[in-house]
């Protein structure tokens, strides 16, 4: 049990440095681990967005002032309805079946962002936000790593660096709670979530902090490479377990 709390502890940690340091990825670090430490694949996918949902709502109000709500009101909107449908659908899948859609999403999530971000130019359109809510919706829904389509399309329509943060942070935090919302309405939020919460927590805060900390100073290009390295490694292993 012990091991078990110190190891959650770890996982969140990291999760929010890494979230803090390059705007995005507590999910997609945390699930590697968190199916295998709670009771059902679902239970993991809300303790991951309650916690993820702590960081970016201490982001989004730092840079509330840079908030643009017309970038972020079609693809919440969008994201809202499809997740809600994708949760519902995790409730009653089986978990081995998620854990294994986990690992490819997890090994095309690391071979995107190691091959071809910041190389590939989209549209900033309606339909291309629509389409993009969508994908969100059910990468949040499903596996509580809606961050890949987020960041691709403020990263190109955001003006500055901390605009960037202000749109993304915006959307994680309204993202997590309405899907924290959609999980306990479908019977996710379990004691063992609220326990594990209570107990990641301090982590999360402080990891957060310590982003915040070497956030201007830490040379991103490495810390994302040793991280895409994990996911893709972490996706091969979700495979064949």
């Amino acid at each position: 049990m012990t091991a078990t709390v110190i190891f959650l502890m770890a996982l969140a940690f990291v999760g929010a440095f890494i979230q803090r340091t390059i705007g995005f990825g507590f999910g997609i670090f945390c699930m590697t681990m968190l199916p295998y430490l709670m009771p059902s694949y679902g239970e993991a996918t809300t303790l991951s967005g309650a916690l993820a949902m702590v960081t970016s709502l201490i982001l989004a109000f730092h840079y509330r002032k840079l908030i643009a709500w017309r970038k972020l009101l079609l693809l919440l909107a969008v994201f809202f309805t499809v997740s809600f449908i994708a949760v519902q659908v995790v409730a009653h899948l089986p978990k081995q079946t998620l854990t294994r859609i986990l690992g490819v999403t997890l090994i095309l999530s690391a071979f995107y962002f190691w091959f071809f971000a910041g190389k590939i130019k989209i549209s900033t359109g309606l339909g291309m936000q629509a389409f993009l809510g969508t994908l969100s919706g059910l990468m949040g829904g499903f596996f509580s790593m809606q961050g890949p389509p987020i960041v691709l399309y403020f990263i190109q329509v955001a003006k500055r660096k901390e605009e960037y943060v202000a749109l993304v942070q915006t959307f994680f935090a309204l993202g997590n709670l309405a899907m924290t919302i959609y999980r306990a309405e479908a019977g996710l939020v379990t004691r063992e979530v609220g326990v594990a919460w209570i107990f990641a927590l301090p982590a999360v805060l402080l990891g957060t902090y310590v982003g915040s900390l070497v956030f201007r100073r830490l040379s991103l290009d490495r810390l994302r490479h040793i991280v895409y390295i994990y996911i893709g490694l972490s996706g091969v292993v979700a495979i064949l377990s």
